[in-house]
């Protein structure tokens, strides 16, 4: 049997102080005609193209000694004279960007994910990749500096010692940009979940307590790897965490994720009960983790394989997205990490969110998906109006399936069902057998995994086909939890709470209809939503709020204003405003607060069986 060789790649942080990677790339035996290689234009998990080449700022290459000609033949690929023998070409990336998709380098630390930094040689992609992660050079003798920088990462070793620099291998290019890197001093703690070592190495200034961290992630994965079915898809996991000052932000792998948090988010020595911001770090890994089923392993049958030069589209993400941003939380609850009533506060918010996005009357949540490349990662000042979020609405389709499959085989006795019996399916049938999901797969498997045909068909219908409601107070109802709607107090009310005002003064409480934020002392129009007060009255995203009835207006995103805060639905005001260096005059004719503040409660306790099942607190 002929022997193919590796494609070899090295990387060495060229210089911290300059943000520079060095990279390069060797192949064996490139194409006679001349070898190509291309840089992805989008990171698996982030469906925006990113056009990740605009941060080469060297390229060369060689065949040993000799230079060999490269030719640009668009934005992210080259192309290299023909060469007889090994050819290797080197590049230098600028790495500034402290995001979970990008690449960062500083005198503190190195971070990449492969999708930044590594030649895809075209025609050898599915070849066995050999990587060298070397260290540093420079900052005093013998690199001092640098002397107790580390590597962490789920890439397989090869000679490299534990959490050292040194050899790596992947089994092919897919694999090799699906191990983001992390060098430099770092926290690490450990722990095992369904037998398999996990890692959580943690980046930045900080002061957390990562026992308390490890324990509590070690009784999600737990719950996560029992949700699906012993063995876990990985053979060692790791929990990549930056902490910044303030950041939010998260990236899925095969066996690892990328988080972004603020350091205020991780737990603190002596802190006792879970507080919100932790919490909300906890669902963020939960997320991702979630992810190493489905979306890593059970994937739209559009990304099998991958494309990297463009746009993959698929209108499932609502499943990918959507459905693990419910099982995150609910992960949470069932695993023990927060209470029954903290998760009804967070579902309370989401229905919120869900509510005070206009843009539900006009795009479905297939749509969505499909045009995720163009809008929902492109946002601009009209996207309440115009978009839905695969990632809310799509959680909440999943929490209405759940239920509705839940009440409908509750009294079938063994034959009772509920969702997690379809993903599991789903994970059978196409996550262990690498068969992409199809349109149309998913929803023929919920029917045949439940028995529930017509019934299903027109849920899904409903839900990822139109713009009608979905019926989520009537399945709530369905297990004992009752679903109000009041208005909002302020702008930074989100919901799942009691109001803290009177119910008749809530009422009476005026909208606008803006969202803004405050530059300075100026108090600056972001959004113009659909049906208000404000858009009727002329005003417009980016205009300044001067004034509203002769006095200067403040930040109506801390609070209610004090002039509208004395005004009641149908009062007509005086808005004085800028846009660009002109000065507006506009009157506007408030309208009654909307209701679209949830608020979730036991409604009965004779359903407390149901609930149990669901959500196993």
């Amino acid at each position: 049997m002929e022997h193919t060789p590796p494609v070899r790649y090295s990387i060495a942080p060229l210089s911290p102080e300059a943000h520079l990677f060095e990279v390069r790339c060797t192949v064996a035996d490139p194409e006679p005609e001349g070898q190509q290689f291309a840089l992805p234009a989008w990171i698996p998990g982030s469906y925006l193209v990113r056009d990740f080449a605009r941060h080469v700022v060297a390229i060369d290459a060689a065949r040993g000694r000799r230079p060999v000609v490269l030719e640009k033949l668009d934005k992210h690929t080259w192309r290299a004279a023909p060469a007889a023998g090994p050819l290797t070409v080197r590049v230098e990336v600028y790495a500034w960007d402290l995001s979970v998709r990008g690449a960062h380098l500083d005198t503190t630390h190195g971070f990449f994910n492969g999708s930044c930094v590594f030649l895809r040689p075209l025609g050898r992609e599915d070849r066995r990749c050999e990587l060298e992660i070397l260290p540093p050079k420079g900052g005093g003798k013998s690199g001092a500096r640098y002397r107790y920088w580390r590597v962490a990462t789920a890439m397989h070793r090869e000679g490299a010692k534990p959490y050292g620099f040194g050899a790596y291998v992947a089994a092919d290019y897919d694999e090799l940009i699906d191990h983001p890197v992390e060098m430099g001093e770092f926290a690490l703690a450990r722990f095992r979940a369904g037998g398999v070592p996990h890692d959580i190495v943690v980046t930045g200034r900080h002061r957390a307590d990562t026992a308390r961290l490890a324990r509590d992630l070690r009784r999600l994965c737990e719950h996560q790897i029992r949700l699906f079915g012993k063995p876990a898809p990985m053979d060692h996991y790791v929990f990549l965490v930056r902490a910044v000052g303030e950041g939010y932000g998260g990236l899925e792998h095969r066996a690892s994720s990328a988080l972004l948090c603020s350091r205020d988010d991780l737990p603190q020595p002596g802190m006792k009960a879970a507080t919100q911001s932790y919490r909300g770090f906890l669902g963020l890994a939960s997320h991702e983790y979630f992810h190493a089923w489905n979306i890593k392993r059970i994937k739209p049958a559009a990304f099998v394989p991958y494309d990297l030069a463009r746009e993959n589209y698929t209108r499932l993400l609502w499943l990918f997205e959507g459905f693990t941003s419910y099982y995150d939380d609910l992960a949470l609850v069932r695993s023990g990490l927060i209470t029954r009533d903290q998760y009804l506060e967070i579902l309370g918010r989401n229905i919120t969110s869900h509510l005070r996005t206009p843009g539900r009357r006009r795009q479905t949540l297939a749509d969505s998906s499909f045009d995720a490349w163009t809008k929902y990662y492109r946002p601009d000042e009209n996207t309440p109006n115009a978009v839905v979020s695969y990632y809310v609405k799509g959680s909440l389709v999943a929490l209405c399936l759940d239920l509705l499959i839940r009440d409908r085989t509750r009294d079938r006795g063994r034959g009772r069902r509920s969702l997690d019996d379809v993903m599991r399916s789903l994970w059978r049938r196409h996550g262990l057998r690498g068969i992409g999901v199809a349109e149309g797969d998913f929803e023929r498997l919920a029917q045949e995994v439940t028995g529930l045909g017509t019934g299903l068909r027109r849920f899904f219908d409903t839900a990822l086909r139109s713009t009608r409601e979905l019926p989520l107070k009537a399945l709530l109802a369905t297990h004992g939890i009752a679903m109000a709607l009041r208005p909002a107090e302020s702008s930074s009310d989100k919901g799942g709470k009691k109001a803290a005002g009177e119910a008749a003064a809530l009422a009476r409480r005026p909208a606008l209809g803006v969202r803004t934020r405050a530059e300075g002392k100026d108090l600056v129009v972001t959004h113009v939503l659909d049906g208000g007060a404000a858009q009727a009255a002329g005003l417009a995203a980016g205009d300044v709020i001067a004034a509203i009835d002769g006095i200067r207006a403040r930040g109506l995103d801390s609070g209610p204003d004090p002039v509208l805060d004395q005004r009641k639905a149908g009062d007509e005001i005086v808005l004085h405003a800028f846009r660009r260096d002109e000065l507006l005059v506009l009157r506007a004719r408030l309208r009654a607060s909307p209701r679209d503040t949830c608020v979730l409660s036991l409604k009965s306790t004779m359903l407390a069986v149901p609930l149990r099942r669901w959500l196993g607190a």
